[in-house]
């Protein structure tokens, strides 16, 4: 039986200028690195009053770790008042979104996702032994998968100019 199980939830709100473009591009660029497979599950646009358009967006990643366990990350986005505008950075035209931004990053770990102890109520029984015989390789996909979030809240927080110079978590998981 499949069973999803929720590990984080991160927020971020922002209200301002940023490149949201560039955002986007490297989201998915992060994806692609760590080997997650893009998903746009979800878009709205509504209407422009005078003030700017909202939209809401929803992306998913997932990666399948092996036979038993895979990845899912959610991304889901609100923007209010969204313009696009040129602004001057440095001596160059640059092409900006002006915005009120409502950001949630979710993870799950999923625990056999082929569903292969699902068929029966022996193969049931089966996989809730083989579940526990694995518990402590399970529960370090829960570090990755947080350190993983981490790492792309940081990210998308740059875009936002709201990162410091350092990241807790950065080689955290062993890697550069």
């Amino acid at each position: 039986m499949a069973e999803t199980i929720p590990v984080i939830s991160l927020k971020l709100q922002y209200e301002g200028l940023f490149d949201f473009d560039g955002m986007y591009t490297t989201m998915i660029d992060w994806a692609k690195n760590y080997g997650f497979l893009w998903h746009e599950a979800d878009y709205k646009h509504k209407v422009p009053d005078p003030f700017g358009a909202e939209q809401e967006y929803k992306w998913i990643m997932t990666k399948t770790v092996d036979t038993y366990i895979s990845y899912k990350i959610v991304i889901e986005g609100h923007t209010w008042e969204h313009t696009e505008m040129t602004v001057d950075v440095e001596g160059k035209k640059k092409n900006l979104a002006k915005a009120r931004v409502y950001i949630t990053l979710k993870g799950e770990v999923n625990h056999d996702t082929l569903n292969i102890f699902g068929s029966s109520e022996f193969a049931k029984k089966l996989g809730k032994w083989y579940g526990k015989i694995l518990k402590r390789e399970i529960e370090g996909h829960y570090d990755t998968i947080t350190y993983r979030l981490y790492n792309l809240h940081a990210l998308m927080k740059n875009y936002f100019d709201m990162q410091s110079k350092k990241y807790a978590y950065k080689g955290y998981l062993g890697e550069h």
